[in-house]
């Protein structure tokens, strides 16, 4: 089969590999329908994170369940699926509480590679949630959405606490802040800041719902935050980067009593302990538990109630997938999609 490698920075190949095997009872192998490209896909291709050896790509997926393993039991040959970029057993007791991206047995799909024509899915039945009703394009890649982007961004607006009444900042304008404004809208947020410089992506904050644009950064961007919220800072903030000037930028735009929720997969980010223990906020965030919030999303989409996946800007074949690499790197496109 047909799968994507990354041999180093700037370095993207499809390849062939061997088609994937059940070597647990609990696994199951999906032909996947559609896969796609990720931001934190872009850390080791710019050379911030190692590349060791060559490396499977991916770990956004949708898919039909092509084979299960004996111990599979909700799961069926030929569901429709979508599922997140943690394989949980969605039992253990972290799972219980709705952790499920640091379930005491987690996969990280990325290690297994998605961006592919198959993969192996472990604890298929607490990783995988099947998809009933027509699937649509704009549902189809709405659902390829919710395997991360979307429930990402959900979980970010959740842990920041967003919600009626609510001001909510938003650092990042990639996939995940996007979506995170449209997390925030349909809970209920009233007011919603993008923090963003680019008129296309200020122009999809906008359909999602945000309802005012700071293009500033930094301090700039902080104060222009507080100005707006009559000194204050807000209520709720989004962090979506992961970056240390993103990380103090959420922390310092957002009011004493506040929330940030923090999703950017932190690169170089150290928190000054004394400014911390001074704001008087609330920082959670961390893997998104993509399956808890799953079946909700699913639903959402497939009652056409919301349409995350217009943030896939791009459509490419697997096979031109280093174009789609390069694409998004450059900042060419906010989010690609890759077909088989």
């Amino acid at each position: 089969m047909r799968a994507v490698i990354m041999h180093g920075p700037g370095d993207v190949r499809v390849e062939d590999v061997p088609t994937p095997e059940l070597v647990e009872p609990t696994d199951a192998i999906i032909r996947v329908d559609a896969a796609c490209i990720c931001g934190s896909d872009l850390w080791p291709y710019r050379g911030i994170s190692p590349v060791k050896r060559p490396s499977r790509m991916g770990h956004e997926y949708i898919g039909v369940v092509e084979r299960i393993g004996s111990g599979v039991r909700d799961i069926e040959v030929g569901d429709f699926v979508v599922g997140s970029f943690m394989a949980s057993d969605n039992t253990c007791e972290i799972c219980r509480a709705g952790y499920q991206s640091r379930c005491i047995h987690v996969v990280g799909m990325g290690s297994i590679g998605t961006q592919a024509e198959y993969a192996r899915i472990p604890w298929a039945d607490g990783t995988l949630v099947k998809v009933t009703g027509e699937i649509t394009p704009e549902r189809r890649r709405s659902l390829l959405a919710a395997s991360d982007v979307l429930g990402t961004g959900w979980f970010a607006a959740v842990a920041a606490e967003a919600g009626p009444g609510k001001t909510v900042a938003v650092v990042g304008d990639g996939a995940v802040g996007l979506l995170g404004i449209l997390a925030a809208s349909q809970l209920g947020a009233e007011r919603i800041i993008a923090m963003s410089r680019h008129a296309d992506r200020q122009q999809l904050a906008r359909r999602f719902g945000a309802t005012d644009i700071v293009e500033a950064r930094g301090d700039a961007g902080v104060a222009a935050i507080k100005e707006m919220t009559g000194g204050y800072g807000a209520h709720s903030t989004i962090e979506a980067v992961g970056t240390q000037e993103a990380m103090q930028q959420a922390i310092r735009s957002t009011r004493a009593g506040g929330h940030v929720g923090f999703v950017g997969v932190s690169h170089g980010v150290s928190l000054d302990g004394q400014e911390l223990f001074l704001s008087g906020i609330h920082l959670h965030g961390g893997p998104a538990p993509v399956r808890h919030f799953l079946p909700d999303l699913i639903e959402r989409i497939m009652t056409d109630q919301i349409d995350p996946g217009v943030v896939f800007d791009q459509t490419l074949s697997i096979d031109e997938a280093a174009e789609g690499y390069r694409a998004m790197d450059e900042r060419r496109a906010i989010k690609v999609m890759l077909e088989f």
